[in-house]
Parts: C-alpha cells; structure tokens; sequence
C-alpha cells in the first residue's frame, strides 16, 4: 500500500508578528506534535531507577504533593507588628488548568486566621426582616445545595502595576492574588426568602467573625441573585484560611466583599459604611476624590508561561499559557502579543469556558532566539476589552490602589530570562 504523503499543516503558520503561531495548533491538539524534539530512545531502553527496586511508602490519611513539588507553595508578607494581616499568593505559574488547589488558593487576613469551632458556629440573619433567623453549620447542610466554580480577585490584585517604574517580580508576586475553585453550599436567596425580606431592604451587611470583624455592605440585588453560603471548597470543607466553617461567595465581585468566616447577615435600608468600604478599597481618583462601591472585578488576562522564574532554555517552539477572567461573565476572545502590543494573534480558549471563572488560554509560539515582549488582553462576553497600562492610569490616574486590570508585560532578553516590563 502506497504510503500518503503528509501535507505541510497550516496551523502552524505564523499568525501575528514574532513567531505567535494560529491558535487551530491547539484546537487541533495534536498539531504541533513533532514540532518539539524528543530525547532520542536509546537502543538499551530506559534504566531501572532505585525506586522501582523497593515498595513504596504506605498509605496516608490526607495526600500530601510529591516531595519534589516543594518549590510549589504561596508566597506571604506580613507587617513586622501584625502577622496576622497580610496575604499569601498563588502560585500562578506553577499552575495548570484553571482550578486552584485549596493549599495554595491565595489568602488575605486582617487579623489571622481565627480557629473557629464549628459546633459553636452561628450564622444570623436579622435587620429588615420578617423573622429575624439563626442557622447552626448542621441546620444549613440540611438545605438544597448546589455547586459553582468561581474565582475571587483581592481588589489589590497587581496594584504594583500602578508604580512608575516595573517592579522587578514574577507573575506570582505581581497578580498571585487570585484564584478559581469549585465553590459548594445554600444559595443566600435561599435563606433571606425564608426570613422574609422587607422592601426597604436594599442592602445587606455582611460581617465576619475574625477579629478583626471585617464587614462589607452588598446589594440586595446581589444577595438575591447569585451569592452562596459557601461550605466546600473542591470537594472539602472550606479551609481556615478561606472562611471556615463558611463564607460569603459574591462571583464577580471583588474579594474583600466575599466575607470569610461569616457570622451575621443584616438587612439595612443604606450602606453601613464600615472601616473596610471607606478607609480601604476605594479608588483615588486623579482630582482627589475617592470612588466608592467598585463592586464588579473588570475582564483580565495575564500569561502565566512563560514568565520570570520560568525562563526559555533554546530558541524553537514554545507554549504560551495564561488565565482570563471577569466578573461580568464569560471570557470569549484572548489575543496574544511577542512584539509588544503592534500585533496580535487570538488564543485557543481551552474548556470548559465558564461564567465568573478563570479561563485557561494557550497559543504556540517559535522564538527566534532574539528580544520579545510578551502581553495578552482578554475580551468578555458583554464586549470589555481588557485595556493597556497607559490608558488605564490615563483614566484612572496614577494615586490608585485597587482594581488594576491593564495590560501586563513579560521582557524576554536574547539570553531567555523574561523580566517583568512596562512596554
């Protein structure tokens, strides 16, 4: 039988400056395959290596990663006089997927972690209410649950992109304080219908039970639409460090509104405004004012591979890999910049491609071995456009400190270390 010749397949042709290849590389999978050398077999074949020679180690009552994964972890800083307050950030780059493993979800506390026991636990819901409500951990597992995979963004989220000159950091350092999971418990709606909300209810403040007693008004709107007491997190129960035993699950809006640790619920006519919506979390606008009640995380993108730490070793075919996000619902498009920003080439959106969640992209790329300046900007569903650095703080001004969603910008010198970069 003759043997077909196999045509030259165009994915792999160049689709915007810089080497950035068509994203059908990827919508095809097995595109690129023989794209990317291989070590050569040996004729003897692969050696027997000393852990094949002895039993492994027995079983445990919780998996823990693989001892060479120790490098895996979030980074924290602390103020010397609060250890308490601070965050940890995820590793993004040590990531795959778009679902944050639960150790290494990013954290931010404002007094510690408190060690809740779960018995003693109570939920309140009371203000304008018809009757005002307690619920015990064990009383609200017995309500209808439902799943939700979802990511939460601190408002602080790459506020160092606001500086005038690029810090010299890596993609967990600069945008680490985000993550995505799969979200498990009672719809909020659920439980203020059975306490009967009065219509002038058009807020509710939600305070946690840290001691910090870090509270947030939320819309009604908001309460009565999507938000969830959230109970699991992938699977488990929700770890201390994101709320334990429950928490407050707002999709889309930004992090500190979704109130860990959550003990009271208050229906009120008007915002509170607490120490955490006034004194924080509000953006300085150029003329002096402060803009308050910046609920929505705006659409998002930031590649995650390559990046710093994770520098090019050789010239040839590479992978660019990355997350998009926003709160206004799906990501539908993410385009892909080597040149910095003069041309563009669209990514493959890898599924599932969910609402309020983080969408993983990928795009092939040949490096040619010379300097190129690696960015993405992410399109959503109800058609925002993530917008570059300059435009942003053109309209933004440069005091703020919250909500930066502009483009971000990988540098990658002839030597292959990729630095971070303002272009």
């Amino acid at each position: 039988m003759k043997r077909r010749r196999r045509t030259p397949t165009p994915d792999l042709e160049q689709a915007a400056g810089a080497g950035l290849m068509h994203r059908r590389a990827f919508i095809a999978g097995a595109a690129i395959a023989g794209a990317v050398a291989a070590e050569p077999a040996r004729a003897e074949g692969l050696a027997v290596e000393p852990w094949m020679t002895a039993p492994g180690s027995p079983f445990t009552g919780y998996g823990q990663p693989s001892r060479f994964e120790a490098g895996v972890a979030r980074v924290f800083a602390n103020p010397p006089n609060a250890p308490g307050s601070g965050a940890a950030r995820t590793p993004l780059h040590r990531l795959q997927g778009m679902i944050t493993p639960n150790g290494l979800h990013f954290e931010r506390s404002h007094s510690g972690v408190p060690d809740i026991d779960p018995d003693k636990h109570r939920l309140l819901i009371h203000g304008l209410v018809t009757r005002p409500l307690v619920f015990s951990l064990e009383t609200l597992s017995r309500y209808p649950m439902e799943s939700r995979i979802a990511f939460i963004e601190c408002g602080g989220n790459s506020a160092q992109l606001y500086q005038t000159e690029a810090l010299d950091a890596d993609a967990q350092r600069l945008h680490g304080l985000v993550s995505c999971a799969e979200w498990t418990g009672v719809r909020l709606s659920t439980l203020l219908d059975e306490a009967g909300v009065d219509p002038t209810a058009l807020w509710v403040l939600a305070e946690g039970g840290d001691a910090a007693g870090m509270s947030r008004s939320v819309p009604i709107a908001k309460a009565m639409d999507d938000a969830l007491i959230a109970l699991y997190q992938n699977g488990e129960r929700i770890r201390p460090s994101n709320g334990y035993p429950m928490r407050l699950l707002l999709p889309g809006y930004e992090g500190n509104m979704q109130v860990k640790w959550l003990r009271r619920l208050k229906l009120v006519e008007t915002p509170v405004m607490t120490r955490d919506e006034t004194a924080k979390y509000t953006l300085l606008r150029p003329d002096g004012s402060a803009l308050q009640f910046v609920f929505g995380t705006e659409v998002k993108s930031v590649i995650t591979q390559p990046s710093p730490e994770l520098s090019l070793k050789e010239p040839g075919l590479h992978e660019i890999s990355g997350l998009a996000w926003s709160g206004a619902g799906r990501i539908v498009k993410v385009e892909v910049s080597a040149d910095g920003g003069r041309s563009w080439a669209e990514a493959h959106l890898q599924q599932p491609i969910l609402s309020k969640a983080l969408t993983r992209f990928r795009l092939g790329w040949r490096w040619d071995g010379g300097p190129a300046v690696l960015q993405s900007r992410a399109t959503d569903e109800e058609g925002n456009v993530q917008p570059t650095r300059e435009a942003l703080l053109a309209r933004r001004g440069a005091r703020a400190l919250y909500h930066f969603n502009g483009v971000a910008s990988w540098g990658v010198a002839a030597s292959g270390r990729v630095t971070h970069v303002y272009a």
